[in-house]
C-alpha cells in the first residue's frame, strides 16, 4: 500500500506524485524522490523495480521478508533491512523495514509494523539544509528513528529484571522466578538479533570505503552506530545478569531441597531408633528380661521417648529440624 510519494529539490518539497510520474522527476537535475510503502504486494514491488531500476535479488528479499538486518550494495544502489520492535502486552513483535537507496531516490517498505514512520518525513522536511544531502540523510533518519525505539524496550527489560531480582530469595518463588527470567532472556535474544547484525552493517558506513550515496552522511551514521553499541553493551549486561540470576535461583532450589532432605533424614533417624527399641522388645522369647515385670511397658515407652527426645534436641541444634 502506498503511503506517500514526494519529490524534493534542494531540500524543499516540490510535489506529491503518482507512481506513474516518478520517472519524470528522476530525470530532473538536483531532484530526488522519496516513496514510502506499507506491506507492499509483489505487484507494487515490481512496479517500483521498474521505476527505480532496482536489482531483482533485492526485490526478491523484500518480497520474501523475514530478512536478517543488513546493508547490501548493488551497483550504485543500497539495500538495507532494519528490524522494528514493538511491545504488545507481554510479547515483542518483530517487524521489518526494507530500504532501497539510490543517488536520487529512496524507497522504504514497512512490513508487519503498526508504528508509522511519518514523523521521519516531517523531521526531514523541517531541516531542509540536512534534507539537501539527499537520500543518504533520509536513510540515516529512518535508521535513527527505528533504533531510537529500541531504548524503551531495553528500559522495560531492565525494569522487569530488577523486579525479579527483588524477589529472587523469596521462599517458594524460585520456580516462578526462573520462568520469568527465561521470558526476559527470550526478549533479550529478540533484541540481540535485531541489534548485533545492524551494528555490524552500519559500521561499514562509518569508516573505510563508504558507498557514495552515504558518503556525505558518514558522521550521522556514526551517531546511529554509537547508539547501537550502547544498546548492544546493555544487552550483554542484561544477559550476564540473567545468567547469574538463573544460577542463584537454581542454587536456592538446591538449598531448599537439601533442607527438606535434612528434615526427612532427621525424622527418619528418630523413628528408626524408636523402631529399633520396639522391635527388640517386641520379640516373643520366653526368657526375655523384664517380660514379667509390671512396669516393663511404661519403662520401655519412657526409654523410647527419651532416646527420641535426645535425638530431636541434637538435630535441632544442628539446624536439621
Amino acid at each position: 500500500m502506498l503511503i506517500n510519494c514526494v519529490a524534493y529539490r534542494e531540500g524543499k518539497k516540490l510535489a506529491e506524485l503518482d507512481i506513474e510520474a516518478i520517472s519524470d522527476y528522476l530525470q530532473q537535475p538536483d531532484c530526488f524522490v522519496w516513496v514510502a510503502l506499507r506491506d507492499a504486494t509483489p505487484a507494487e514491488l515490481e512496479k517500483m523495480r521498474e521505476e527505480f531500476d532496482l536489482h531483482p535479488l533485492a526485490i526478491e528479499d523484500a518480497n520474501h521478508g523475514h530478512q536478517r538486518p543488513k546493508i547490501e550494495e548493488y551497483g550504485e544502489t543500497l539495500f538495507a533491512v532494519v528490524h522494528t520492535l514493538e511491545q504488545v502486552q507481554e510479547e515483542i513483535v518483530v517487524g521489518e523495514v526494507d530500504i532501497f537507496v539510490g543517488r536520487n531516490f529512496i524507497l522504504s517498505v514497512r512490513n508487519r509494523s503498526s508504528h508509522p514512520l511519518l514523523g521521519v518525513r516531517a523531521r526531514c522536511e523541517r531541516e531542509p539544509e540536512m534534507l539537501k544531502q539527499g537520500a543518504g540523510f533520509v536513510l540515516y533518519a529512518l535508521m535513527d528513528a527505528v533504533v531510537d525505539r529500541y531504548f524503551p524496550l531495553i528500559d522495560s527489560v531492565e525494569s522487569e529484571l530488577e523486579a525479579i531480582e527483588e524477589h529472587i530469595f523469596d521462599k517458594g518463588a524460585a520456580r516462578s522466578n526462573i520462568e520469568r527470567l527465561y521470558e526476559v532472556k527470550r526478549h533479550t535474544v529478540t533484541l540481540k538479533h535485531a541489534v548485533t547484525p545492524l551494528m555490524e552493517a552500519v559500521g561499514k558506513l562509518t569508516s573505510g570505503r563508504v558507498p557514495p550515496v552515504c558518503a556525505g552522511s558518514r558522521d550521522y551514521f556514526r551517531d546511529v552506530y554509537d547508539h547501537l553499541v550502547r544498546i548492544n553493551a546493555s544487552l550483554d549486561g542484561i544477559r550476564d545478569t540473567i545468567g547469574t540470576a538463573i544460577q542463584v535461583s537454581l542454587s536456592s532450589v538446591a538449598i531448599d531441597q537439601s533442607d527438606v532432605a535434612k528434615r526427612l533424614a532427621a525424622w527418619a533417624g528418630i523413628f528408626a531408633v524408636a523402631t529399633a527399641f520396639a522391635g527388640i522388645w517386641g520379640m516373643n522369647f520366653k526368657a526375655m528380661p523384664e517380660l514379667q515385670w509390671d512396669y516393663g511397658y511404661p519403662a520401655a515407652l519412657v526409654v523410647i521417648a527419651t532416646a527420641c527426645g535426645v535425638l530431636f534436641h541434637r538435630f535441632r541444634r544442628m539446624g536439621w529440624l
